[in-house]
Formats: C-alpha cells, structure tokens, sequence
C-alpha cells in the first residue's frame, strides 16, 4: 500500500545514464503530502542523488488534476483531536520542511512539473526545482489564511523576496495565480503546454549529459525544455496588471492598515474581488503572522526561515487556531470557523508573540543541522 503513495521510475537515456522519475500517487486527495510519501521521496532521493549515472531527476503529481493541493493538514486536525504523547505535528512539519530543503539543494537537476493545483505544500515541493515548469492549467496559491495557519514551507523566505507588497498581498489574501503570474514573478521558469510533457520526456531522454557532471546535466535539462517551451499559449496574467494597484494596498507600517486598505478596496475586478472576500472571512491571527514572518525573513537564510517556520507552525497547530479552521473546511466542511480573534484588529500582540516564540532552544532544535 505504501509503495503507491509515490511511483517511482528509471528512464534509460541515449548516452547510458537514467532520468529518475517520482510521481505523487494520491489522487483523490489531489496528491496532498502524506508524511509516508515524505518518507518515501527521501529514500529514493538517497539512492539517486548517490547513483552517478542518474543525471536528472523528474517530480510531478498524479491524475493530472493536481501537482500536489498541500500538506496533509486533515492528518494533523485528527492528530490535535487525540490525546497522544507523540507530537504529530512537530513530526510532520519537520519532516516536510527538510525535505522541502533538500529539495532546493538538490545535487542533481530537479525538474517539477506543476500541472493542476499546486497550494500550500505543493509550493513548497515546487520552489526546490532546478526547471519549475507549469502549464496551462497551473494554479499556485498559498490559502493558509482559509484554514488558520500561514504561508509556511518556506514561503516566509519565498514570498519577502517578490516585488514589494506582492507577497504580503499574496499571504494575506490566498490569492490564485496562473502560468503567467507564476513566470511574472519568478516562481515558475518555464511554460510547457501540458500535451507536450511526453515530448520533453523524450528530449531528456535523448539528450548529451556530457561528463556527467553538475554543468553538463543542467546545460542539458535547459536544451531540452527550451526544444519544447512556448509562452505564447501561456495564459493572460493579473498580477502584474494589478500590480500598482495591489502595492498601494499592502504598503501600510501595520498588518492592521494594510488588510483594511484591501476591505476596503471598491474595485471591481474579479479577481482583486475573490481575493478581498477571502481575506474578509479569513483567520484574523493568520495575517499577522503572514505580516511578521515576511518581516523576519526579508534578510534570512532559507535554512533560517525553515527552522523559524517549524517553530511556528508547532506552536500554531497546539495553540492557534489551525485545528478550527481545518475542521469548517475539511472536516465537517460547514465554512463557518470560530476565529479566536473577531478581527485583525482585535488580536493583542502578546497572542501573536507566543506563536512566534520558538519552542526549543538552539541546540535542540529539530533542524539544527538543516543547511
């Protein structure tokens, strides 16, 4: 059972070596990330990175509906729900967050392909890509704020490093992006129209790795995507339109300034619309931890922002409003959460610094040794 959570594959190539294949295998919870499937990708992750005649490495989801919709965040709700001595949640987050790292440092190229929805955990699995490749159907959102906890595996250090405002604004308000948006603000490389991913398998496959070495495999995944990319079938983007308008929102000395500088926007567009409605219904302590840990994260290491992460995100889950927020959506999926706080406003600093408060100290951190 556990061997189909993630199928893996070995693609000969003309030269002699392998192109080592991982696909996520849980489609009917749009391939969100177990904490097997974590396992799983680890181990094979082991064995290719050591095997030289492995030269590049390809990541996607199965079902063709998702890359991967998230962490498994119903799997930490029942784990809050038991009385246990084991810290699922602690487990968990540090599991992803290492290998969301590792991902990022990967030795070989990495290439992801992001079709479908790609939200919360998905992002963190794509960000670590050497090639981040979408396609039409690519949708990119970090909608933590629906559920109560925050733009997390490495999103504090991803989203600090957009154009200003854009990522709080991203943060804050779950904002979808499409193909363009993603290539527009650097968080996709490349656009593949999604019938051509067996004609860049095969480009792979055929192409000249050369030495083997690290400037030879990636010179050769680059060759190979470019045969096959095209961004006039890309899709028309609405960050970048909205993008004057979204910096006079969120450029604000305060959390509090900035969200009712968004409520109280009049505009129109559709999307600057659904956008305001889910920060109007969202969780109140989420932006402010979105706000803080941006804030934390503009000068930090990525290594820095994952261990500042699980900290919170330990502390979120047992103290925070997380349980609640994935009970009315997922659970018993009424839409109608129980916020702790009435409003962004109403959320005394002293609550928003307990969450921020690492539970360990240095030394005992469980990612001491990440980076």
């Amino acid at each position: 059972m556990s061997e189909a959570l993630v199928h893996f594959e070995e693609w000969p190539t003309r030269g002699g070596e392998r192109l080592g294949l991982a696909r996520l295998n849980a489609p009917k919870a749009l391939n969100a990330l177990s904490l097997e499937m974590i396992r799983l990708l680890n181990e094979q992750l082991d064995a290719w990175e050591q095997d030289d005649a492995v030269v590049a490495i390809w990541l996607e989801g199965a079902g063709g509906k998702a890359f991967c919709a998230g962490g498994d965040v119903v799997a930490l709700y029942r784990s809050l729900q038991e009385d246990s001595r084991a810290d699922f949640a602690e487990t968990y987050f540090a599991a992803e967050y290492a290998l969301d790292h590792r991902l990022h440092t990967c030795p070989k190229p990495l290439l992801v392909w992001g079709d479908g929805i790609i939200m919360g955990g998905g992002v963190g699995l794509m960000a670590g890509g050497f090639q981040r490749l979408v396609t039409e159907t690519s949708l990119m959102a970090m909608p933590e704020i629906t559920i109560g906890l925050y733009p997390d595996v490495g999103a504090s250090w991803l989203l600090a490093r957009l154009p200003r405002g854009i990522g709080a604004y991203l943060g804050l308000t779950g904002a979808q992006l499409n193909a363009r948006d993603m290539l527009d603000l650097g968080l996709a490389d490349r656009f593949v129209p999604r019938d051509r991913r067996d004609a860049l398998l095969a480009a792979l496959t055929e192409a000249d790795y050369g030495a083997r070495d690290m400037a030879g495999c990636r010179g050769a995944v680059i060759e190979a995507v470019a045969s096959v990319e095209d961004r006039r079938q890309a899709p028309q983007g609405r960050v970048m339109a909205q993008r004057d308008h979204v910096q006079s929102l969120t450029d604000r000395g305060t959390v509090s300034e900035a969200v009712t500088q968004v409520l109280n926007d009049d505009s129109e567009d559709a999307w600057l619309a659904a956008n305001r409605q889910r920060l109007a219904t969202g969780c109140p302590m989420t932006a402010h931890l979105v706000w803080r840990m941006l804030e934390r994260h503009r000068h930090s290491s990525l290594a820095e922002a994952f261990r500042d992460e699980l900290g919170v995100s330990v502390q979120v889950s047992h103290h925070g409003d997380v349980g609640e927020g994935v009970r009315a959506l997922l659970v018993d999926k009424d839409k109608q959460p129980r916020w702790s706080h009435a409003d962004v406003a109403s959320v005394p600093p002293a609550d928003v610094e307990a969450l921020l408060r690492s539970p360990w100290d240095d030394a005992d951190h469980p990612l001491k040794d990440l980076g």
